[in-house]
């Protein structure tokens, strides 16, 4: 028989977090409130089990808890959005718990619950290397936005990301290609939308709806946009 390996995660709010836990399709299969608390909810053929904290230790408010390898990440993407929008009313973006975007042709997505436990949810056959710094085959601010996507979506590092889309601008931006420009300002707009920074939304989004895009290009910038809650204003050959 193989071994198992079961992911052991902290809970502050044993009931809230296994109740976020059922609203996302798992199924609770334990819960005790003495002579200590103890949870534990399965799907898909896995297993996560809770547990209080150590006393004394003063955990992170977020940590990656566990890997969830999947067969179709979209798919479990598309599934976990819309048990979120059923029970909260809206797809919580920023604080705890929250779902990272999903984009077309991405391989992995966090999810965060109720306590800060986090885990990735990542598609099985996922590609072994990335080029950290922007695929070679790109230039200027094209391969500032591949490092970003990179830094975002793979190492989950939202202010690496941030300062490389601010640096590419700086250094890039005056000669890039309008729809570089305005993939990147919706970028950092969605960045400043899960860091919860109210001044650089306005910043940013500012900066997004005054690209002059066609409409095709627009078209083609409909999920970078719409993800970010944004929509360009109509410019140039729309107007």
């Amino acid at each position: 028989m193989s071994d198992i390996a079961v992911p052991m995660l902290w809970s502050g709010d044993l009931g809230a977090t296994l109740e976020f836990y059922r609203t996302l399709g798992w199924t609770v299969t334990h819960e005790q409130t003495r002579p200590y608390a103890y949870g534990v909810v399965e799907g898909h053929g896995t297993a996560l089990h809770f547990s209080p904290a150590p006393g004394g230790v003063e955990l992170p408010l977020e940590r990656v808890a566990a890997l969830l390898l999947v067969d179709d990440v979209a798919d479990r993407h598309a599934t976990f959005t819309a048990a979120l929008r059923t029970t909260y009313g809206k797809v919580p973006a920023k604080g705890c718990p929250r779902i990272t975007r999903f984009r077309p042709g991405q391989s992995r997505f966090t999810l965060v619950d109720p306590v800060g436990n986090t885990v990735l949810v990542i598609q099985r056959d996922e590609p072994e290397s990335l080029e950290y710094g922007g695929s070679r085959d790109l230039e200027g601010l094209a391969r500032v936005l591949d490092n970003a996507r990179i830094l975002r979506d793979f190492k989950n590092d939202d202010r690496a990301a941030t300062r490389a889309l601010e640096t590419g601008l700086r250094r890039f931006g005056a000669t890039a290609a309008t729809t570089d420009l305005a993939r990147a300002y919706a970028a950092l707009t969605e960045l400043a939308v899960a860091a919860g920074d109210s001044e650089r939304i306005t910043q940013w989004q500012s900066a997004l709806n005054s690209v002059a895009l066609t409409p095709a290009e627009r078209a083609a910038l409909v999920t970078d946009t719409t993800v970010a809650g944004l929509r360009p204003a109509p410019h140039g050959a729309d107007q």
